[in-house]
């Protein structure tokens, strides 16, 4: 992991081992990633990354394994897709001012074994704290795929108390408490923001254990159209998951039947991004 910190904002610790993902989030001395407060899913790979502040899904699947499109052996995509686990060449570094800036590319065998790359782009901003992230995915194979992407923001449930809650527009009535549903925990997925909206906003807070800080979550809605939330309270897991998603929670089989999937022709590429300060 590699400690990447501006003037002001939390410090990150990226993982150089699995897509530049951010491991440990640190906002003072509180580490806000969950660690081992989660469910295991049976795929190591999810396992480590599940463990941080932030994991990105795709550029071929994003939810529970589900069947290779034409091909009979069984064989499926894996759990959130195949990103996680490929290791990141970084190609800039620059945090020795107020600000931090880091670029990396990394090369991605998806679970057809056609070739993909991802051009990732993080920046602190030394005034505001405000981190940012832009994503590049390009098919750089020689067939089309239908391009899906999620951002897994995980946090360690257990540094919330009753007056925490979750606030956007996109949320029934506004906003609701986290513990949100039925115990010990759930899903939901909605439409992140209203039509012409560039980007979608979702916060969580006052969290006491930082200071009464707020986490403030900015999407693009254009590539990131759905908010997918998730919590799990089921020992050993404590958790609560803010999940900018490219598509909403179907199947690959309806979301194709029904148009949604689409597809990224060889040599062309999608973008997507996300900011997140705490306030």
């Amino acid at each position: 992991m590699k400690a990447f910190s501006a003037a002001n904002g939390p410090k990150l610790f990226l993982d150089e081992t699995s897509v530049l993902d951010i491991g440990g989030c640190f906002v003072g001395d509180t580490d806000l990633s969950p660690g081992r407060a989660i469910p295991d899913d049976g795929d190591p790979r999810i396992d480590h990354s599940l463990e941080g502040f932030l994991f990105t899904c795709g550029p071929d699947h994003i939810r529970h394994p589900e069947p290779i499109e034409a091909r009979h052996d069984g064989r499926k995509y894996p759990l959130h897709g195949s990103f996680s686990s490929h290791p990141a060449e970084i190609l800039f570094w620059d945090a020795q001012g107020d600000d931090a800036e880091c670029r990396a590319r990394v090369r991605v065998t998806m679970a057809t074994g056609e070739p993909a790359l991802l051009e990732r782009h993080w920046r602190i901003d030394g005034e505001t704290g405000e981190v940012s992230l832009s994503d590049k995915v390009i098919n750089t194979g020689r067939k089309p795929f239908a391009p899906v992407h999620m951002y897994h923001m995980n946090i360690g449930a257990w540094l919330f108390d009753d007056h925490v809650r979750l606030t956007g527009k996109m949320l029934e009535g506004g906003g609701f408490p986290w513990t949100f549903g039925k115990d010990p925990g759930g899903v939901f997925c909605v439409p992140a923001a209203g039509a012409g909206e560039p980007w979608a906003e979702i916060a969580l807070g006052p969290i006491a254990a930082i200071g009464g800080l707020t986490l403030k979550v900015k999407f693009r809605a254009d590539t990131l159209p759905h908010l997918q939330i998730w919590r799990n309270q089921k020992a050993p897991a404590h958790v609560l998951g803010i999940e900018p998603v490219s598509h909403r929670g179907a199947s690959r089989y309806e979301l194709a039947e029904k148009g949604e999937l689409g597809l990224l022709k060889p040599g062309e590429s999608i973008e997507y991004g996300l900011r997140f300060s705490f306030g």
